[in-house]
């Protein structure tokens, strides 16, 4: 390995073992988790003489938050007859914690306890379909705002906790690879904010530092404007939202009583990314299952309206269970079935241990109903047809392909797919892939024969279904010698991605698309 590689194929690595850590918990437990400590470090501020506002104060605030959130949207959810998502509340509840001052004054707490019960209702008053339309925390704060009984002051933005504040922020936003985004946001804000502040004679030290420092830019995007529920399904659409909203976060105005604030900035993104999105949830109807493989198993749904979305695109899906394992109600799974289906699908690995989420669905009968609450995702293949593709899939990494090859990719470009399994056996969706018209090769761990419209690749080192992070530059190269002039795209387990996409570069390619199955 040359010295010049070397750094690159290091943070491949870290890459990997980070994307593998972060992987045991869904984004909105992260979420959580994170939210949490801050407030935990932010009472051990305030102990320490950082922070000025109470223990007492900041425990009643605190408690009012969660307990409100919580409790009132537990009452709302049975109100209108659907299981409350608990983690949301106290995610919001956390949110408001931050955005309001802690305070002992009557109308102080009136207002807070106010914009909890709002954000909460605004998941079911503002929404279509079965999705709300805007972030609750920034909903609640700013109705609360109009009143007059209290008005959000982001709080969080204090130098003191930009100790826990940034590397919490940068985990959250490289869980939910929103990084790019974030940074779209904040280079538009800071630049505007700084650029006022220089106006007023600070330096550009100064103005920077207290940007970034002072003003809840950090937070606001690192737990508000890339909420998964509220973003637009496109990555370009996304970061012209991030742009246009950094404007309106940082521009100074007044229109009555309605003048400039992070909340409004916020609710005036998500409701473009509403317009520019699925326009809400839908309710599927299972209609039935069957096994692809010994692990993998397929159900499929039919919608209650035409889903919109590209080959390529995932949808969410609520899947209440009883008993949680820690991971979540919602759930991200690749579309298998191509664009205007009567029915979608979606292939799942169902091998031992299962899941809660997996539970709930091998358990569906014909006719039951779950929700899926938002379709998004660019792992699509580039717009000119002409551009030849590799296809890199390790074990049930096959499926965000599906939709590809059901809508004719390979007729139309040329297109190389690698499936990595554990044995012959494990190769889903053969018949698909024998139709599909794609040269396809197959490297398998205990040296079975793949089926004979599939090249035999070699043998992989065993590994399970990782088995395709033994897959080195060299070999990926001499399966594929002009990879160097092809778009890279890999699926599969973050271990396997990260291996796989430090191959693909070792091999030559420059343009790597990837896309990693973890949470689950």
């Amino acid at each position: 390995m040359s010295p010049v590689d070397a750094p690159k194929a290091t943070a491949v690595f870290t890459a990997g073992r980070l994307d593998t850590l972060l992987g045991k918990y869904t984004m909105y437990r992260l979420i959580l988790l994170v939210l949490a400590a801050l407030a935990a470090y932010s009472l051990l501020l305030n102990a320490l003489g950082w922070l000025t506002f109470g223990i007492p104060q900041m425990l009643v605030h605190l408690v009012l938050c969660l307990g409100l959130t919580y409790v009132s949207n537990r009452g709302l959810a049975a109100l209108f007859h659907v299981r409350p998502h608990s983690e949301s509340s106290l995610i919001t509840g956390l949110l408001l914690y931050f955005l309001f001052w802690p305070s002992f004054m009557p109308l102080d707490i009136a207002g807070v306890a106010l914009a909890c019960v709002l954000a909460s209702a605004s998941k079911y008053a503002l929404a279509w379909r079965g999705r709300h339309i805007f972030n609750p925390a920034a909903a609640g704060a700013f109705v609360t705002g109009l009143t007059g009984l209290n008005i959000a002051t982001w709080w969080a933005a204090t130098p003191a906790m930009l100790w826990l504040l940034v590397p919490g922020v940068l985990l959250v936003l490289y869980r939910t690879r929103k990084l790019l985004m974030a940074a779209v946001f904040l280079v538009v804000a800071t630049s505007i904010v700084s650029a006022e502040l220089l106006q007023a004679g600070l330096t550009l030290g100064s103005a920077l530092w207290q940007a970034l420092a002072q003003r809840p830019l950090l937070f606001f995007v690192g737990f508000m404007l890339t909420e998964p529920l509220t973003l637009a399904p496109r990555r370009w659409q996304q970061l012209a939202l991030a742009a246009l909203v950094g404007v309106v976060f940082a521009v100074p105005y007044n229109f009555g009583f309605i003048a400039n604030s992070p909340e409004l900035a916020l609710l005036v993104g998500n409701l473009l990314a509403f317009l520019l999105g699925q326009r809400g949830g839908l309710r599927l109807r299972f209609a039935g299952s069957r096994p692809l493989t010994p692990s993998t198993t397929e159900f499929a749904f039919e919608p209650s309206r035409p889903v919109r979305f590209v080959p390529g695109q995932y949808m969410e899906l609520d899947l209440p269970h009883a008993k949680s394992d820690g991971k979540g109600r919602r759930r991200v799974f690749s579309l298998t079935s191509a664009p205007g289906s009567e029915t979608v699908k979606f292939g799942v690995r169902t091998a031992e241990p299962l899941s809660a989420a997996k539970k709930v669905l091998l358990d569906l009968k014909p006719g039951d109903e779950v929700a899926a609450t938002s379709v998004g995702g660019d792992f699509v293949l580039p717009r000119d047809p002409r551009a030849p593709v590799l296809l890199i899939a390790a074990g049930i990494g096959i499926t965000p392909y599906l939709a590809h090859l059901a809508s004719g990719a390979a007729q139309d470009r040329d297109v190389v797919l690698l499936l990595l399994a554990r044995n012959a056996g494990e190769i889903a969706y053969a018949a698909e892939l024998q139709v599909s018209g794609a040269r396809i090769l197959a490297r398998l761990a205990d040296g079975s024969v793949p089926p004979s419209f599939i090249t035999d690749a070699g043998t992989l080192e065993s590994g399970g279904a990782a088995a395709g992070a033994r897959l080195d530059g060299d070999s990926l190269k001499a399966l594929v010698p002009d990879i160097a002039g092809r778009a890279v795209y890999i699926s599969g387990s973050p271990a396997s991605v990260a291996s796989l996409r430090r191959a693909a570069h070792k091999a030559g390619s420059r343009r790597v698309h990837v896309d990693s199955f973890s949470g689950y």
